[in-house]
This record gives C-alpha cells, structure tokens and sequence, in this order.
C-alpha cells in the first residue's frame, strides 16, 4: 500500500473518529446504553489508529522538509540535523507503518472483555487433578503480575490434592485476549508423587477460557432459569453443609447448568452464576465465529477446538512446548511460577502476521 493510500484511508477514519466524539455527548445516545458501550469502544479504537496516523503524517511532512533542506540549504550545520532527522524518519517510517496495518485489521471484539476459565482434570487420575491444580497456581500468579482479580466460582478437588475442576472469573484490562491463547489441553511428563519406581507418566488437564458475557450481550429471561438451592460443600468453614447459600442454574432452553458456592451468602453466588451463565450462553455463538476463522488461519491459536493439544510440560528437562508454533524453552520452574507472557507474546506475534496475511493489507 503506497503512503498516500495509506494517509487517505487514515483519513476517512478520522472523520469516522470526529463523528463519534459528537455522538457520545448526545444525550439520546448516552441514554442508550448499549450503543453508548459500543460507541465508546469504537472510539477508543480509533483514537489509537488517529494517534498513530498523526505520527506518521508528522514522519512524512519530517522525510520532505529534511530533503529540501539537503536539496537546498548551504549551510553545513543546518545540513548535518536535516540528515539526522532524515535518517531518524526513514528508520521510523516501516515501523509504524506495520503498527498501522495492524490495528486497520479488525481485532476479535471479544479481546477487551473479562474471561472466565475452567481448568479440568483430563487423562491421568490423581495426577490429572494434581496438575490442574499446578496450572490454577500458574495462572494465578500470572494474573497477580498483571494486576488483574481472581476469583473462583465453583471447584472440585482431587483426592490427593489439585482439582477435578476449577471454574474461575478473572477481571482486568484486556483479559480475554492474552488469556484466550491458553485454551487447549495442557500435557505434563513427570514422576506422579504416587509413582514408587520413579517412572515417568503423561497426563493432562484441560483449560478453556470464555469472554465474560456483559448484561447487553445477550439477554437471558427469568422464567427461562430453574434455580436449585443447596449447601455448599468442602473447605469453608461453618456455613459449609449447614447453609443453604450454594446456587445451581438451569437455563431451560439450552439446559446450560452452572453453580457456585464460593460466597457465603445466597445472592452474590448466585450474581456469580447469572454472570457464568450468561457467559455459557453467548459463547454457543461465539463458537461460530471461532470455528469460522480457525479455518482460515493455520497457526490459529484461539481457536474453538478446546480438545487440541497446546503444549506440553516437561519437568525431567525442564522443558515447556509450545506446539502450535514450535517453540520450546527451558524455564519450567519460572514458567509454572506464573512467568508466561514470553510465550504469549510469541503466540500474539504468530497470530498478528496470519492477520495480516489474511487482510492483505
């Protein structure tokens, strides 16, 4: 694409931009409130393409004047700054062109959002449950590292330590999209603690991480929900088995059921699960569009196919795989500490390039 292409198409989206900025003060806009939500999201998307269209005029207009001063100016000093600016410009200029092209692609809108995860057990038994639990550590001091809140919702746990099944909300800035990269089956090699003759076993868990699906994302109906009232069980202390606070949903139309026991009092889990239900719902339709786009990127690693197997962790070499771009490397004590943004980062990176390629820009 040539600079004045893309400066014209740059162009039409600040106009884009100056609309909004008028619409969003509309008080019959404001009043709306999921067009507002939406309004606004669109704004702060364009602002960062108008930011970097602003830069990069102001790099076009620097490459010019540089040149007619080299072209035109006698005197040396004024020639040496003119040359360094040029050469700063030109160094800059493909950069943030490639930073341009990507954010004119359009992003998953679900990357903003809030994720909730499960994380289960697979093959393997006890040690299945032990390594479920190892990965909820992981993500936990993942997301502590990124100021980002956790909370659990619903858990099952194993029967020497770890979990069946951990079901958990995590709250932040752009949550679902550096989380969703995880979703897959997760494969460990070591020594099982049940293991007497130190043989290694392979086992698995399971993690799938949904966009948290806002109020206005999809509406779910009362008269569509069965609610069931239980005592919780397990850890807790004494309102555990004695009060009835645990909440189970049944969304009737799809027979979707979520629970949560985490809280002590009947109507926070049961806010908890409205949010997980809602969140069960809107994914039957994201699903769609995950299983659209997967068939179009070949190293596509969001993809809906939660049974795929993701990577691998290999503690007698300290070795953790990445298969989906065949990166391999050996920090497994780190990398279980919560230390996984390296791998994120190359698996956005992976994922940009087929964007890129797919919009041919």
């Amino acid at each position: 694409m040539s600079e004045q292409s893309l400066l014209e198409k740059l162009d039409i989206l600040v106009v884009r931009f100056e609309e909004i900025g008028t619409l969003i003060t509309d008080p019959a806009v404001i009043a709306d409130m999921k067009r507002f939500v939406k309004l606004n999201k669109e704004y702060r998307d364009l602002e960062k393409i108008v930011t970097a269209r602003n830069e990069y005029k102001r790099i076009l207009d620097g490459i010019e004047e540089a040149k007619s001063i080299l072209e035109t100016e006698p005197d040396p000093e004024l020639r040496e700054i003119a040359k360094d600016e040029l050469d700063t410009c030109n160094d800059r200029q493909p950069e943030l062109e490639e930073e341009i092209k990507l954010l004119l692609v359009p992003a998953d809108p679900q990357d903003e959002k809030n994720a909730i995860v499960e994380i289960r057990g697979g093959t393997g038994g006890d040690e299945a449950a032990i390594f479920a639990g190892d990965l909820f550590k992981m993500y936990l001091k993942y997301c502590e590292s990124k100021g980002w809140k956790v909370e659990v919702t619903s858990s099952s746990e194993g029967t020497i330590g770890g979990f069946k099944e951990i079901i958990f909300t995590v709250t932040g800035e752009h949550v679902y999209g550096i989380l969703k990269y995880e979703s897959g089956v997760h494969r460990v090699q070591r020594v099982p603690v049940t293991e007497t003759q130190g043989r290694v076993h392979t086992s698995a868990a399971t993690v799938a991480v949904l966009p948290e699906a806002e109020e206005f994302d999809v509406e779910v109906k009362e008269s569509d929900i069965r609610v069931d009232i239980f005592c919780a069980s397990g850890h807790g202390g004494q309102s555990v088995n004695t009060t009835y606070s645990a909440i189970r949903l049944v969304h009737l139309p799809t027979g979707i059921t979520v629970q949560c026991q985490d809280e002590k009092s009947q109507l926070k889990n049961k806010a908890k699960a409205m949010i997980e239900l809602r969140t069960r719902i809107y994914n039957m339709e994201y699903q769609k569009y995950l299983d659209e786009i997967a068939s179009k990127r070949k190293t596509m690693v969001s993809t809906g196919d939660r049974s795929a197997k993701i990577r691998t962790y290999n503690y007698p070499q300290g070795r953790i795989t990445d298969h989906r771009i065949n990166y391999t490397i050996y920090n497994l004590s780190g990398f279980m500490g919560g230390d996984i943004q390296p791998v994120i980062d190359r698996l956005i990176v992976a994922e940009n390039a087929e964007r890129l390629k797919e919009s041919e820009l």
